[in-house]
């Protein structure tokens, strides 16, 4: 593709348009551009709302391969790259995930979180050999991020995932994109031309983050990785969050406090197996073999504790 055949291609699109109506925005008062950039961010859940009938439908996707121990895996350049290392990070200390259960492939490697690596996103070869060395299969899931809809390294990874037979999803932020066409799920959130020209890391970046939100944590919930809207798996790894499994267990049993020290110290630190023995009066091991035979869902040992 030529310079001038790349410059169309940008100009026609959406999260590309310039504004005329800001051109002058840097004469503007400080409060009034922060008042400016605050009207524009408020649109961008009515966006995301547009979409959510293909979100939900993507995420029950998502979670049937993963319930077989399928995998998450994110890919992007730029922006969207990191947003999506940025979901897949948050997963393990939240959900208490295999740091390889979710994971966030950035266009140039770990390296381009913080810094430009040139070329990189153009590359759907590149995009091939980052997946290849994870041994995709049907039960995994790729999904390539990419404002635009045409980085070919978003592109590129979900044309190999799909050839493998993984599930794929192409989240864009642009109407009829091809990240959107290449994928089984297209989710295209359009949030209008952006308040710097092509800063896509503002109301399109805003989009992503809500998204991946969606995909990643509504996905654990239907994994049966929260109990109501607690999160029951997470992992005290430290004070805070010790305290937070107390403050768990406690909300979701209304236990006394020596109570709760005591089922953690049995379960091993482990929320779910104190919840479940507080409510039913099974010991540790019953309550771990309970569990296990739920597939890890709290609500199924429950009901199963009970018959």
């Amino acid at each position: 593709m030529t310079s001038h055949d790349l410059r169309s291609e940008l100009e026609s699109l959406t999260t590309e348009a310039f504004r005329p109506d800001l051109a002058e925005i840097d004469r503007l008062s400080t409060l009034d551009i922060a008042r400016l950039m605050n009207g524009e961010d408020a649109g961008v859940p009515a966006a995301v709302a547009a979409r959510l009938p293909q979100i939900a439908a993507a995420i029950d996707a998502v979670a049937a391969r993963m319930s077989r121990g399928g995998r998450l895996v994110y890919a992007g350049a730029g922006t969207a790259g990191r947003l999506g290392v940025l979901d897949a990070s948050e997963c393990p200390p939240t959900f208490n995930t295999d740091p390889a259960q979710v994971l966030g492939l950035i266009a140039g490697g770990p390296r381009a979180m913080v810094t430009s690596v040139e070329g990189a996103e153009d590359s759907r070869e590149l995009a091939r050999r980052d997946l290849a060395a994870l041994g995709l299969g049907p039960d995994d899931t790729v999904v390539g991020i990419s404002a635009s809809g045409r980085t070919p390294y978003a592109i590129g990874a979900v044309e190999h995932a799909r050839a493998l037979g993984a599930l794929t999803i192409g989240l864009a932020c642009n109407e009829d994109s091809a990240l959107a066409a290449a994928a089984e799920h297209g989710i295209e959130v359009v949030v209008g031309p952006e308040l710097i020209t092509g800063s896509t890391r503002l109301k399109a970046g805003t989009a992503q983050k809500l998204v991946l939100n969606m995909l990643s944590t509504i996905t654990m919930v239907r994994l049966g990785k929260t109990y109501g809207n607690l999160m029951v798996d997470v992992r005290a790894s430290n004070d805070k969050l010790r305290a937070r499994s107390r403050r768990i267990v406690a909300l979701a049993t209304g236990a006394a406090d020596d109570e709760i020290e005591k089922a953690l110290t049995e379960s091993g630190g482990e929320v779910k197996n104190a919840i479940l023995a507080l409510l039913t009066g099974v010991d540790g091991p019953t309550a771990a073999r309970l569990l296990e035979d739920s597939g890890g869902h709290l609500r199924a040992a429950l009901a199963a504790a009970a018959t």
